[in-house]
């Protein structure tokens, strides 16, 4: 701060060397970088410019800031006339500001992001998207101060503008600020438009769920325009039944203690208890539970069991963990979650990160804390006599899936070239029995790349990328063994020449331009092993091509089947063989098959058509659903 020539001015300049000195010592005082106009008009006051950023790295001051100090002393010492000139330089210099300051401070308050507006840097609001003074509680822009930027959040948590936007995703706590926008299809019908809007204005920033909820919607068009009744339904169902978040305290094997968090989400139980999978991934999110939950309800509605959906996890990694910190976070996050669980409840299952081994941990302590053996949870080998193939149905049933599509095209898989994407128990069962059919599997994948073997894989080759997966080794190790295969780094395996796909990894792993990719591959079927596996704008390409597409919902009812036939107590006594197990999943995936075919024929879709199968699946399990709501009343 410049001020006049006199013995005030002296001590001021002198005060402000001082404090300069002693944010140095300190540490206070942050590297400067590009310079960028912060928007100040006449009057503003921009002192803010020159405060020190706390917990900076230390460093010694530059000579150009000796120079500039220097020169501060100096000024009072001049003429008036030079005087005013120095202060009108002065006063441009401090009209700056620093764009790593700003970037670090959008890091330190969380309600703020940095993002170029009209060539211009600015600071927005996270919640509402704008930027600009009715942000501040100064009007001058005093941001620099830690006293003042709390003052300046206060001041915009009141503002009627942040509130309004707040109110609109109140129901997110997971996630504030959106990575991405949300992709809105164009839908014919105003009506079914009107269910997206609610949904959007409800949850603006639960992406996947949304995401969902519209390729659900699209599919529906034609049922709501018959009947408005079920707009009415569709509005409940898409609000879950119950959302139970909390946290997950553990201790690792160094005895630090962690916090995740846990979500469980029972989406409907119109037609009966839940079931669904719990996924231990550190992308969980609140959007992604309710996602789950609702493909959960509609794939369990369509296939020959009447359950409730449900699903659920949280964002715990357990690559890389210990058997013991596995089953002290398993047996914390049963501890708060059990109370909801039960045979006439909801039971859980498998599903990304979660195996035989967190299973067991999740029994055993459910066991404890209820008190009594009743029910089972659906996986491998806990503490039962049934089927033995429980892991390998999904994976069996998609490719049985596969065979039935291609039966209606006089076609079979032998021969056929296919692409799986996944290493996990799903994918390497999808090519178990591709190789049963005679098909040429050739691909598999990792969150890091992909793997290529243009002999194909066998049995013995399968056997060997288990021993990878199970040591927690990169698909890369494969290639050193097998000479004809290679490891593509930071790639998708959907450029590779193949005849059906098979996308078994997780949820939007198919892109715009990797639907490109396979259209131009002579991809001819795609079977979705995972849920929701391509984005709207891939779903586009893939149509436009005429590329037949099985849903999840559908394609994947072999897990739901083979869990039920478990945890029916007359199944259970007996002990299936692998013939006859097979025989009934097979039955039971072909009746699904031919419950989508006929729904989609009675809404007036071809069944050559790209969309026929889709939509079928989904008016035949929301039907199904709407017909025990409105039974059962509005509960």
């Amino acid at each position: 701060m410049l001020l006049p020539v006199s013995g005030v001015g002296m001590n001021s300049t002198m005060d402000d060397m001082n404090l300069i000195q002693q944010a140095q010592r300190h540490h206070l005082v942050r590297e400067l970088g590009e310079e960028l106009d912060l928007e100040i008009g006449p009057g503003d006051d921009a002192s803010f410019a020159n405060t020190p950023l706390i917990g900076g790295p230390p460093r010694e001051p530059s000579s150009e800031e000796h120079d500039e100090t220097k020169q501060m002393v100096m000024v009072s010492q001049l003429p008036s006339d030079d005087q005013d000139m120095s202060k009108m330089q002065a006063s441009k210099r401090k009209k700056k500001v620093v764009k790593r300051w700003r970037e670090e401070w959008a890091d330190t308050y969380k309600w703020a992001y940095v993002d170029v507006k009209e060539g211009t840097a600015r600071i927005f609001c996270s919640v509402c998207r704008e930027y600009g003074r009715k942000h501040r509680r100064n009007p001058y822009g005093n941001e620099g101060s830690r006293n003042m930027q709390m003052s300046a959040l206060e001041e915009h948590n009141n503002s009627l503008l942040h509130k309004e936007a707040l109110r609109l995703q109140m129901a997110s706590k997971d996630k504030i600020i959106v990575d991405k926008p949300i992709y809105v299809k164009a839908l014919m019908s105003k009506t079914a438009g009107s269910i997206v809007e609610a949904a959007l204005k409800r949850d603006p920033h639960e992406i996947e769920f949304i995401q969902s909820v519209q390729e659900v919607v699209h599919a529906l068009e034609r049922v709501i325009a018959k009947n408005s009744h079920y707009v009415n339904i569709m509005e409940r169902l898409l609000e879950p039944e119950r959302i139970i978040i909390f946290r997950v305290p553990w201790v690792d094997d160094r005895g630090e203690t962690h916090v995740n968090r846990g979500f469980r989400v029972q989406f409907n139980q119109a037609l009966g208890p839940c079931r669904g999978g719990i996924r231990f991934h550190q992308s969980m999110t609140l959007s992604i539970a309710k996602f789950l939950g609702f493909e959960q309800t509609l794939k369990n509605a369509l296939s020959p069991y009447k359950l409730g959906g449900a699903a659920g996890g949280s964002d715990f990694d357990p690559k890389g963990k210990s058997d013991n910190e596995i089953m002290r976070f398993c047996q914390s996050f049963m501890n708060e979650i059990y109370r909801y669980l039960g045979p006439d409840k909801d039971l859980p299952s498998e599903e990304m990160g979660v195996g035989t081994r967190e299973m067991g941990y999740l029994f055993g302590q459910y066991r404890r804390l209820a008190g009594h053996f009743q029910g089972s949870f659906t996986g491998p080998r806990i503490f039962w006599s049934g089927s033995s193939l429980r892991t390998e149905a999904t994976g069996y049933g998609l490719v049985f899936f596969a065979q039935l599509m291609l039966g209606d095209m006089n076609k079979e898989l032998k021969g056929l070239r296919c692409v799986v994407s996944g290493s996990g128990k799903i994918a390497l069962h999808v090519l178990e029995k591709l190789i049963v059919y005679g098909a040429l599997p050739i691909t598999v994948s990792d969150s890091k790349g992909y793997l290529v073997d243009e002999d194909g894989f066998d049995f013995m080759k399968i056997s060997f990328l288990r021993d990878i997966k199970s040591q927690q080794r990169s698909l890369r190790d494969y290639s050193k063994t097998y000479a004809r295969s290679k490891y593509y780094d930071e790639a998708k395996p959907w450029n590779e020449r193949c005849d059906v796909a098979f996308p078994c990894s997780s949820q939007n792993e198919i892109d715009q331009a990797d639907a490109i990719n396979l259209v131009n591959s002579g991809c001819c079927i795609l079977v979705e092993g995972s849920n929701m596996p391509c984005t709207p704008e891939a779903v586009d390409v893939l149509r436009k091509a005429n590329i037949l597409i099985a849903p999840a919902m559908a394609a994947g009812a072999g897990g739901v089947v083979a869990g039920e036939l478990e945890l029916n107590h007359e199944c259970n006594l007996i002990n299936w063989s692998a013939e006859d197990f097979e025989s009934k999943l097979q039955d039971a995936i072909k009746q699904t098959y031919q419950r989508t075919l006929k729904a989609a024929t009675d809404f007036g879709y071809q069944k050559e058509s790209p969309e026929a199968l889709v939509h079928g699946a989904v008016i035949s399990a929301f039907l199904t659903i709407a017909h025990a709501m409105t039974d059962q009343g509005c509960v």
